[in-house]
């Protein structure tokens, strides 16, 4: 079971307060220019009373684009929210791809109970995941593009970790055969309504404790 608490060496492994206050964006045609994301910034970003408090923070899905992706704060964790098309939710199912992944049905609790299916979210279109990868705690870089430059042969995208090379789906899932051994972990968070993300906050149904995961 997860302690909730960062650990020092998480705390070390983790990059700086500075490295969270950007928006990551990638479209399925290529890795987009960050430098015109900076307005996003400071709607993305909670207060500071929030973040003391640990309290929940909300994020307008609506502002990206298919194959798009935000990194926003929850206490002191990236959360990654992605758009994710058609194009890669059918991937997600493909069952040559899913027979690769470590455990593609998310028997281990890395995710609450109505984040327990294929897509590892309530809305299959936007993929909410604690940016934190399961091995040694690095941050894994997204790539969304299955058709641009890999860095891992026949991989088809999705998270990849620059620390030991494990590799993740768009959903978070681990492949089988690298280091890390969990799926990416899924924060509680419910929907205000079509496109608010609200995260740490379960839906008004759902009691679930963050601190049940396996490991992050």
């Amino acid at each position: 079971m997860a302690d909730d608490s960062p650990s020092n060496s998480d705390a070390a492994a983790s990059p700086t307060r500075r490295d969270f206050l950007y928006v990551v964006t990638a479209a399925f045609a290529g890795i987009g220019a960050t430098a015109s994301l900076v307005p996003m910034v400071g709607q993305m970003e909670p207060d500071a009373r929030t973040l003391a408090a640990g309290g929940p923070v909300e994020f307008d899905a609506s502002k990206l684009q298919p194959g798009q992706q935000a990194v926003v704060r929850w206490r002191s964790r990236p959360v990654f929210i992605v758009n994710r098309p058609p194009a890669a939710l059918k991937t997600l199912q493909d069952a040559s791809f899913v027979s690769r992944l470590s455990d593609p049905q998310s028997t281990s609790v890395q995710q609450p109970p109505y984040a327990t299916n294929w897509h590892r979210s309530i809305d299959p279109a936007y993929g909410v995941l604690v940016g934190i990868c399961t091995h040694l705690g690095c941050i894994p870089l997204f790539y969304p593009d299955p058709n641009a430059e890999m860095p891992a042969a026949g991989w088809r995208g999705g998270y990849f970790c620059p620390c030991h090379g494990s590799k993740y789906d768009l959903a978070g899932r681990v492949f089988a055969g690298v280091p890390a051994p969990y799926n990416l972990p899924v924060p509680p968070y419910r929907l205000i309504n079509d496109t608010i993300v609200r995260i740490g906050e379960n839906p008004p149904d759902a009691d679930w404790d963050f601190a049940s995961i396996m490991q992050i």
